[in-house]
């Protein structure tokens, strides 16, 4: 199946505890079906301290499955339903919402 969220895109919760909440995706898993989106997800991770970072309690982003998020369109900024176009050759990522591309 094609890759519809990338790193660096904005998307939206659409379910679950962080419903609503807006971000961009630090990473993707495509093996796993699975994003990591800034500020959702928050967990608590005990750390031993090491040579390059002090010790305690850190909250960290864990990952969330893709079918929880959506795109956010970019004219809108209501979340929306990714599609494949050709453009010159080449298939880009649109927005099914508004007709805008995703891709740079």
């Amino acid at each position: 199946m094609a890759v519809k969220i990338k790193k660096g895109d904005k998307v939206v919760v659409i379910s679950g505890s962080d419903k609503g909440k807006t971000g961009e995706v630090l990473r993707s898993i495509p093996t796993e079906n699975r994003v990591v989106v800034q500020g959702v997800n928050l967990v608590k991770r005990h750390t031993r301290a090491s040579a390059t970072s002090q010790g305690g309690i850190i909250e960290k982003e864990a990952t969330i499955h893709v079918s929880n998020v959506a795109h956010v369109d970019p004219k809108d900024n209501k979340p929306t339903r990714v599609g494949f176009k050709l453009v010159d050759d080449r298939k880009v990522r649109i927005a099914k919402r508004s007709g805008e591309q995703l891709d740079r």
